[in-house]
């Protein structure tokens, strides 16, 4: 047989996902590795998908999305960031990712540079990797609150860069990026004139103040991605979007054809009616997610164990560093020896080896007992 795909076979696997496949195999374990809200997506949304279904709305769509779709995005997208968006700067996607895979990869050519946050989510890396450029890490630290250095961003920028990513509130630190960060972030990017792709799936998701889009800035060089996924608990229903310039988006729209085809027409339906609808669940699930935070705060902060206070999203990262020992050893004898799975620090970056992230996703008492239990192995209870 022929050698397979190089590049792929080249790319790790998520060690989120290798700790889900071992965590089944325990039945009592307390599951805080995945980011998955616990919460049923709204009752209005999925009666209003199950209508359009009967409708008829079970039928291929435009590469881009519906216009209808694209048309409440571009509404809404312009009344939170206070400044027009038309239709044209919108396209419709198979989840986030589907945004962040087509942006990206109609970003790069061969030899490009990408400015990549470490930790970060790591598809990152993978979707960097796929264009054939090479992802080039920042740092962001729990003793800075996981927020990047402006200074040290600068200092990496090559003629051979093309993109930074970022992501606001942050997978996995739950930070949120000031206004005056992301200003500084877009006069960066405009400054090289680089492209600013800003992953905003946890926009709702902010404990404090206010959501500051990098949009709200500029729309030239920015692509700002989102999703219905952790607003409205809404993960399985695989349905994003990226805003930005025509032009990229165009190219992305056609990339997305080739490799997706079209978004889920019923999810597309199900999206308008839940960015039309009442808002009521996302203040009560942001409100419950504060909450969760507030109790691991409490409970890990006594202990040392926390590096950074989480701003946004509903994750955590435990710091084990005064273990001394690689943060995937760490998730899997946490899982062996406390039944408590965990995503290992390092499947984020190298910034975050030695520590783990927890979820505050889970229900209050599977946090506390989880809590208690991490305390414990940390030799701290």
């Amino acid at each position: 047989m022929k050698p397979l795909s190089p590049l792929v076979e080249a790319m790790p696997r998520s060690g989120i996902r290798e700790l889900m496949a071992r965590a089944t195999l325990v039945p009592d374990a307390i599951r805080l590795e995945t980011g998955e809200p616990s919460f049923p997506t709204p009752a209005h949304i999925i009666d209003a998908a199950f209508h359009d279904a009967q409708a008829g709305y079970t039928k291929y769509t435009a590469g881009g999305g519906l216009l209808s779709l694209r048309e409440v995005l571009a509404a809404h997208t312009s009344r939170a960031w206070g400044r027009p968006v038309a239709v044209e700067n919108v396209m419709v996607t198979h989840g986030a990712v589907g945004a962040l895979m087509s942006v990206v990869l109609a970003l790069l050519d061969d030899g490009d540079e990408v400015l990549v946050p470490d930790p970060c989510w790591p598809n990152y890396l993978n979707i960097v990797k796929m264009g054939r450029a090479t992802a080039v890490p920042f740092s962001m630290r729990a003793e800075a609150g996981y927020l990047p250095d402006l200074a040290e961003m600068r200092a990496l920028i090559t003629p051979r860069t093309k993109a930074i990513m970022i992501n606001t509130p942050g997978n996995p630190t739950g930070a949120v990026f000031p206004p005056e960060l992301v200003k500084g972030l877009v006069d960066l990017a405009i400054e090289h004139d680089l492209y600013l792709v800003s992953d905003e799936v946890y926009e709702a998701l902010v404990f404090e103040g206010q959501h500051f889009s990098t949009a709200q800035c500029d729309l030239q060089h920015v692509i700002a991605i989102s999703s219905v996924s952790k607003t409205y608990a809404m993960t399985g229903w695989r349905l994003g979007w990226a805003v930005g310039d025509p032009k990229v988006i165009a190219l992305a729209t056609k990339l997305h054809e080739m490799l997706l085809s079209c978004p889920s027409s019923v999810s597309q339906r199900a999206a308008e009616a839940a960015l039309t609808g009442p808002q009521d669940s996302v203040a009560q699930m942001r409100d419950a997610y504060r909450a969760r935070r507030d109790l691991v705060v409490d409970l890990l902060k006594a202990h040392d164990l926390l590096g950074s206070v989480p701003h946004g999203a509903f994750y955590a990262m435990v710091d084990l560093r005064h273990l001394r020992r690689p943060s995937l050893e760490l998730a899997l004898a946490l899982l062996d020896e406390q039944h408590v799975a965990v995503a290992p620090g390092s499947t984020f970056g190298q910034v975050a080896e030695g520590m783990v992230r927890i979820s505050l996703a889970a229900a209050d008492d599977q946090l506390r007992e989880g809590c208690r239990r991490i305390i414990t192995f940390a030799g701290r209870g």
